[in-house]
C-alpha cells in the first residue's frame, strides 16, 4: 500500500491550519491525565474561535436534565448540535464557534448538547443524553454533529426512529466501520487523527472492554436495520482514517430505500470545522453543511 502524498493532497492554508492546531494540542497530549487533555483540547479550540455574530441570543440551561446551549432562533425545526472530542473532551464551549456560526447563518434554533463524558460516564450515557435533549425538544428537528458528534447524532437517529427528526447532518463521523480496510488502513497515520487515535478514544468510551458486535448504539454501520431514518447528509474529510465511514454509512440507507447523500471534501483533514475562516476549502464545506441543515429543516431534499 502506497502512503498518500499528503504534501500534495493538502494545501497551503489547511497546512498552516494543521501547524496552528499542533502548537496548541501537543503530540503527548492523549498521555496526559483526563483533565489535563481536556483542557489543552479547549484552549486549542480557543485559538480558533470567532466572535459570536451580533444580535445572536444565547442562553445557557437544562433540557431533559441535560446541561445545553440555546442560540436562539425561528424557523421550521430546531437543531441538535453534538460536539466532537472522541467522547471525552469537548464540550459547549469547544464548539460555540460552530454552533453560534450554525444558528446566524440559517436563522434555526440550535441546542448544543452538553453530554455526559468518558471515562467518568462510558457508554451509553452520552447516547442516553443525547436522546433525552431530542424527546424534550418539541416540534421537528435536525440533528448535526462532527467526530463523535455525528456518531451520536446517527445513533440517535437509528435508537429513536423518529419521524419528528426530518434530516441529520454528520461531518467526518466515526460509524464504526472496519479498521482493517479502506481508509482506517490507508489514512492510519494522516495529520490531526491516526487510527490509533480512534482506537485510544474508543477504549477510554468502553472502559477499555471491547463493545460486542452488532450494537448500533456504538457503530451505526453495524445495525441490520437502515430504514425510517432521516434525510442524511454524511461528509468525510480526505485525509481523514475515518473517511470511509461517510459513504458506507450513506449507501447503506440508500440501498434500504431511505435518501442519503455522501461527500469528500478533497485535502481536507479531521476536525476542520475550525479552519473555516482560514481555509478557503473548509468555507466552501460549511457552506454545503449550511444549505443541507437549512433544507432539511424545510422537509427539502436538496440532493
Amino acid at each position: 500500500m502506497t502512503a498518500p502524498d499528503y504534501q500534495t493532497l493538502i494545501d497551503a492554508p489547511t497546512w498552516e491550519f494543521i501547524r496552528r492546531t499542533e502548537a496548541a494540542y501537543p503530540p503527548d497530549t492523549a498521555s496526559r491525565s483526563i483533565a489535563e487533555q481536556r483542557a489543552i483540547y479547549d484552549a486549542m479550540c480557543a485559538t480558533f474561535r470567532l466572535p459570536r455574530p451580533a444580535g445572536l441570543r444565547v442562553e445557557d440551561r437544562r433540557i431533559g436534565g441535560v446541561p445545553c446551549r440555546v442560540y436562539d432562533g425561528t424557523g421550521p425545526a430546531t437543531v441538535i448540535w453534538l460536539h466532537g472530542g472522541g467522547y471525552v473532551v469537548g464540550g459547549l464551549d469547544s464548539h460555540d464557534e460552530a454552533c453560534a456560526g450554525l444558528a446566524h447563518a440559517t436563522g434555526l434554533r440550535v441546542i448544543a448538547v452538553d453530554y455526559r463524558l468518558s471515562p467518568e460516564h462510558r457508554h451509553p450515557a452520552a447516547l442516553e443524553d443525547a436522546c433525552a435533549v431530542i424527546a424534550a425538544t418539541p416540534g421537528p428537528l435536525v440533528l448535526a454533529g462532527d467526530s463523535a458528534g455525528g456518531n451520536l447524532a446517527a445513533a440517535a437517529a437509528h435508537r429513536l426512529r423518529d419521524p419528528r427528526i426530518l434530516g441529520q447532518v454528520l461531518i467526518y463521523p466515526g460509524l464504526g466501520g472496519d479498521r482493517s480496510r479502506g481508509s482506517y488502513q490507508t489514512h492510519a497515520h494522516a495529520p490531526m487523527l491516526t487510527r490509533a487515535d480512534v482506537e485510544f478514544y474508543a477504549g477510554i468510551r468502553h472502559g477499555g472492554v471491547e463493545p460486542p458486535p452488532g450494537d448500533a448504539t456504538v457503530a451505526p454501520l453495524q445495525d441490520t436495520d437502515f430504514t425510517r431514518l432521516p434525510m442524511t447528509l454524511a461528509i468525510a474529510a480526505e485525509c481523514d482514517p475515518l473517511a470511509d465511514d461517510a459513504a458506507e454509512y450513506a449507501a447503506r440507507i440508500t440501498a434500504a430505500g431511505g435518501r442519503a447523500h455522501a461527500v469528500t471534501e478533497r485535502g481536507l483533514v479531521h476536525g476542520y470545522l475550525r479552519a473555516r475562516s482560514t481555509v478557503p476549502r473548509a468555507a466552501d464545506s460549511f457552506e454545503r453543511i449550511l444549505a443541507a441543515v437549512g433544507a432539511f429543516a424545510a422537509g427539502r431534499w436538496p440532493f
